[in-house]
């Protein structure tokens, strides 16, 4: 089920983090252990050594069937597969394009014909977690080098059930000539209260600026991008306990700043990278963009006039002095319980994420993207230490890999996916668009989104 919102040319695959493109939500068990190895995988004895990756004899052999999903990404993995094959050559990776999404929970489900890994979205994987292999044992000599959000979220009871892929930070988007025109150095936008008094100058300054600051509109993207300003604040729907946290302070302080910068005639309200929007992105009257990462696919692949003109930053913070890193959106890479070579799947993902030779092919300039994958970061925090993907001519040759990966220690990972996250985008999502439409106060909104996710979500689960 891909209802991602941006268009299919040759579009990132990382920007297709929109709530609407999930399917069903989390089940708390945890895979069952690392022990057991499927009886099919060649090569290894049946003890393990320390780090719990099996004591092999002689050289892994065997064929692995890994999905992905089609477009770009799925090429730039597939691309990946000779340099592999140069340290395992007797592992034949059979690589599917497949609409994950749509398949492979009935897949999981049923055991038939599973693949031995599966790119999927970090929102989908908890729901997964009693079909999928306790990675622990495999993934420890790397897991103090794992971004601590992206490591939780794959994360189970303790155990690690998914291999962290990218990492997807927030950041603040900006039209750096409007911004010069004004007379407003995007220095001084430290704090989201700042970022109201930049747009009010600039609108003010500026004819074509009538609405400086995006408002999304879709219910789904809204939870998204809400969820980046929950995890900026320390928080998420649930804590740890599974305790519901749409009625607190965090979620009223951000819906309150929505609405005061609608109130204000600050913003312009579009779906993301909808028709309405890219006119109002290309002709100047939408200047600032808190979105992810992935918001430069815009600019560099769908606005014609304003290309070029485009600048990151990263988030205000919601006080002063306060977080400016946050997380919107992500996935990993799973291994299925009943998968024929979970090992050699092992070892085909830890080539792709956490040696350089991969994770540098991945990011890399290639032959699709000739500067290189630049729409995420890698979670691996030693890939973070040098620059993989090229400055970004749409964004006027800015060094985005330095803005975002400054943000990385930043990123709070204190973030629960619950069961029922996708289900309560009418709640939750729905809800501010009511406040935004003027139908609902910030306080009516969230006190009856929350009494609804508790009583039709949370207590019929």
């Amino acid at each position: 089920m891909d209802m991602s919102r941006k268009p299919r040319q040759i579009a990132p695959d990382s920007p297709t983090h929109t709530i609407t493109r999930r399917a069903a939500v989390k089940g708390l068990a945890a895979a069952t252990g690392a022990a057991l190895i499927g009886a099919n995988a060649a090569g290894m004895a049946s003890a393990q050594s320390s780090a719990g990756t099996p004591a092999l004899k002689q050289a892994p052999e065997g064929t692995i069937t890994i999905w992905d999903r089609a477009g770009d990404l799925f090429q730039v993995f597939d691309a990946t597969i000779p340099a592999f094959n140069k340290k395992y050559p007797k592992i034949t990776v059979k690589h599917v394009s497949v609409d994950v999404d749509a398949k492979l929970p009935t897949t999981l489900t049923t055991g038939v014909d599973v693949p031995d890994g599966s790119f999927y979205e970090d929102v989908n994987i908890p729901i997964q977690a009693a079909h999928l292999h306790d990675l622990t044992e495999w993934i420890q000599p790397y897991v103090k080098d794992i971004v601590p959000f992206k490591l939780h979220v794959a994360s189970q009871n303790n155990r690690v059930i998914a291999i962290p892929w990218d990492l997807d930070p927030g950041l603040l988007y900006y039209r750096d000539d409007v911004l010069k025109e004004a007379g407003v150095d995007p220095a001084s936008i430290t704090t989201y209260d700042k970022l109201i008094d930049a747009a009010k100058t600039v609108k003010s300054k500026v004819k074509s600026a009538t609405g400086p600051i995006h408002i999304e509109q879709d219910p789904g993207l809204t939870v998204l991008q809400g969820e980046m300003y929950a995890n900026q604040q320390g928080t998420s729907l649930i804590n740890g306990k599974g305790e519901l946290q749409l009625n607190t302070k965090p979620y009223t302080t951000y819906v309150t700043w929505l609405k005061d910068v609608m109130d204000q005639g600050l913003g312009t309200h579009t779906v993301y990278a909808g028709t309405g929007d890219i006119v109002a992105l290309d002709k100047g009257s939408e200047v600032f963009v808190p979105w992810a990462i992935w918001f430069d696919y815009v600019p560099q692949f769908q606005l014609k006039k304003t290309k070029g003109k485009w600048r990151a930053m990263a988030l205000p913070a919601w006080t002063e002095g306060g977080a400016r890193g946050a997380v919107m959106g992500g996935s990993s890479f799973i291994i299925p319980q009943k998968a024929k070579n979970p090992y050699l799947a092992w070892l085909w993902y830890e080539h792709l994420v956490f040696s350089p030779d991969g994770f540098s092919a991945v990011y890399g300039p290639n032959k699709l993207y000739p500067g290189g994958l630049n729409t995420s970061l890698p979670s691996y925090k030693p890939a973070l230490q040098k620059q993989l993907f090229k400055n970004v001519d749409a964004l006027g040759g800015q060094n985005l890999w330095e803005v975002a990966t400054a943000t990385v220690p930043d990123i709070s990972s204190n973030y629960f996916y619950p069961t029922w996250y996708n289900q309560a985008t009418p709640f939750y999502g729905g809800n501010i668009q009511n406040v935004l439409a003027g139908k609902m106060s910030v306080a009516d909104a969230l006190a009856q989104g929350a009494n609804s996710i508790q009583t039709k979500l949370i207590n019929r689960a």
